[in-house]
C-alpha cells in the first residue's frame, strides 16, 4: 500500500470514529476515560496538536467544535450528564 492511500484510509477511520460517537450522544466522556483511557476531548486535542504541529494555530476550542460538530459548551449542555459517583471513583482512581 502506497504513502497517499495509507493516509486516506486512516482519514476515512477517524472521520468514521467521529461520526459514530457524534451518533452516540449516549456514551458519556467519563466512560469512555474509564474504559479506553480516552474521550472525545482527547480526540480533539490530538487533532489540535496535529494542526499546531503543521504550523496551523488552532484553538483548544476550535479543536473541540471540529470533533464535536458545534461548540463543546452547546454539546455538553445537550448530550453531557452528571457523572455517577461510581464513574467519578472509577477515573479517580485509574487517572489520579
Amino acid at each position: 500500500m502506497d504513502d497517499q492511500t495509507q493516509i486516506e484510509l486512516e482519514a476515512a477511520a477517524f472521520r468514521r470514529l467521529r461520526d459514530h460517537l457524534a451518533e452516540r450522544t449516549d456514551v458519556q466522556n467519563i466512560d469512555m476515560m474509564n474504559l479506553a483511557g480516552f474521550c472525545r476531548n482527547c480526540l480533539s486535542r490530538w487533532y489540535q496538536e496535529a494542526a499546531n504541529d503543521r504550523g496551523i494555530e488552532m484553538s483548544k476550542e476550535e479543536a473541540r467544535e471540529a470533533f464535536y460538530g458545534m461548540p463543546y459548551a452547546e454539546w455538553r449542555d445537550k448530550y453531557q450528564t452528571e457523572a455517577t459517583a461510581e464513574a467519578q471513583a472509577a477515573f479517580k482512581e485509574s487517572h489520579g
